[in-house]
């Protein structure tokens, strides 16, 4: 075998459980994500699976961002006996724990003397790791290896990943890049992403390798729109949301909106206890039920010079795009319950953004049984809905006419209420952006090996780089795992 070379445990199947093992000889390797598969990829069980795989050389992990498809197996590695560093950018080292102390609550034990274990061994074995500079990750007489992070704008903390590779006698090394999920053009919160000045080798995801994504400057129009109906229907706005990346984005639009319409609440007096008396009704309230969201929203704001200078100076101009007055946080289940009642029973609008992002658990479900058969509300899907969720089966309904049911926890409920889906949210580049990219890392020779993505996503992407590689005069090599 020739090295470097690469193995794959996950990512190949479809859009989850990324996790790219780049070996450097027989017995060295280092390990990019360590993701779970989610949705109808995953096989049963998935979350208590065995890793799988070998662990014994593997020198580091390192994650690209900590969305749970790209680490929700590190349990599972710190299982199998991993105990080298945890490589990843500073922010990331941040939410890295909030995401797994969540993840492993849910799925695998919620005991606090487990959970307490897990999270000191982590918490021991993450570096982080400041982005733009080399950190040499193996050194030994035959080969050595550093790692660079670079910003890929998908969300806060998130990375691709350039691995220098050089053998012992030879003049030049190897350069090896994981695009981990790269954002799309114009996210207001991050900063943007710039492609590799080189790859010899590049891992490219491909999500949205078979469209081009809608004017992401129209998105903030479509969600004042939704807003402006369900002020006129005394409506709830569901917004299904992912905790981490998408609320803080939909967060941040919200309050521009608002602070344009002057509908935020300012000088309210202190919070009360009850959620209900909390609420500034004078204004139009944004209720965030998810303890996980409000833990990671902090997150951003504390790590708020990692922002775009955009948002940055929306902050030196006074504004608080994650923290407005009009904000309600609902943290204690009891709370929540209250608040599903009293928008199920009054008139009165809101937005609420809850989790999950696909509604296959979570606190949005109580929202969709309490308000999905009534016609005032509104739920409105910001995001990617896996094949086979409750999410995906509700969006397909969308412009549905006659008789429309949907199962939530083994009870059918009648989809009376508006769907509607926000196009130009995707976290994802595509297929433009892709090829941007990929093709503007340095000079004709790379090879690039498409994962992440459908199998019509890999195809269609693969045929534009031909294609668009062929026309610049540039060789490149295109191969799906």
């Amino acid at each position: 075998m020739d090295f470097p070379s690469l193995s794959h445990h996950g990512g190949t199947r479809g859009v989850t459980g990324s996790c790219h093992q780049l070996h450097l000889d027989p017995t060295t390797s280092l390990l990019i994500d360590c993701g779970l598969e989610q949705g109808g990829e995953a096989p049963a069980g998935a979350q208590f699976a065995p890793i799988g795989f070998d662990v014994a050389g593997v020198q580091a992990l390192v994650v690209t961002h900590v969305h749970i498809d790209h680490v929700g197996r590190i349990p599972a590695l710190l299982a199998a006996g991993f105990r080298a560093p945890i490589l990843c950018s500073e922010p990331s080292a941040r939410l890295l724990p909030l995401v797994l102390e969540d993840s492993f609550r849910l799925s695998i034990s919620a005991d606090p003397i487990q959970v307490d274990r897990f999270l000191t061994l982590l918490q021991r074995l993450i570096v982080p790791v400041p982005f733009g500079q080399w950190h040499r990750v193996v050194e030994q007489d035959e080969v050595a290896c550093s790692i660079r992070l670079q910003r890929a704008g998908h969300l806060l903390g998130s990375a691709y990943v350039e691995c220098d590779v050089l053998f012992r006698g030879d003049e030049h090394s190897s350069r090896i890049v994981f695009s981990g999920d790269l954002g799309a053009d114009g996210n207001p919160l991050l900063r943007a992403v710039l492609p590799p000045e080189r790859a010899d080798i590049l891992v490219l995801e491909s999500t949205y390798g078979d469209r081009l994504h809608s004017d992401r400057r129209e998105r903030q129009q479509r969600l004042e729109a939704v807003i402006d109906r369900a002020l006129a229907d005394n409506g709830t706005i569901l917004i299904p949301a992912f905790s981490l990346g998408r609320t803080q984005e939909l967060l941040y639009e919200i309050e521009d909106i608002l602070h344009r319409k002057s509908l935020l609440g300012e000088g309210r007096q202190s919070p009360s206890d009850d959620p209900i008396d909390a609420i500034d009704w004078e204004h139009l309230p944004v209720i965030l039920d998810s303890p996980l969201a409000q833990r990671i929203t902090q997150a951003y704001l504390d790590l708020h010079e990692y922002w775009s200078s955009e948002a940055q100076q929306r902050l030196s101009e006074g504004r608080a795009p994650l923290g407005f007055a009009q904000l309600v946080s609902v943290d204690t289940h009891s709370k929540h319950q209250k608040v599903v009642n009293y928008l199920k029973s009054t008139g009165r609008p809101a937005i609420v953004i809850a989790g999950n992002g696909m509604c296959s658990g979570g606190r949005i479900v109580n929202y969709l049984k309490a308000m999905l058969g009534d016609s005032r509300h509104e739920v409105v899907f910001a995001g990617y809905q896996a094949k086979g969720t409750p999410g995906a089966v509700i969006q397909a309904s969308e412009g549905a006419e006659g008789f429309v049911q949907i199962d939530l926890d083994g009870e059918m409920y009648e989809v009376k209420a508006k769907v509607m889906t926000l196009t130009g949210y995707s976290g994802h580049a595509d297929q433009q952006g892709l090829l941007r990219f990929a093709l503007g890392s340095g000079p004709s020779g790379k090879k690039v090996l498409l994962v992440h993505g459908e199998r019509q996503a890999k195809a269609l992407l693969a045929s534009a780089l031909k294609r668009e590689s062929r026309d610049r005069g540039v060789d490149v090599d295109v191969a799906i795992p």
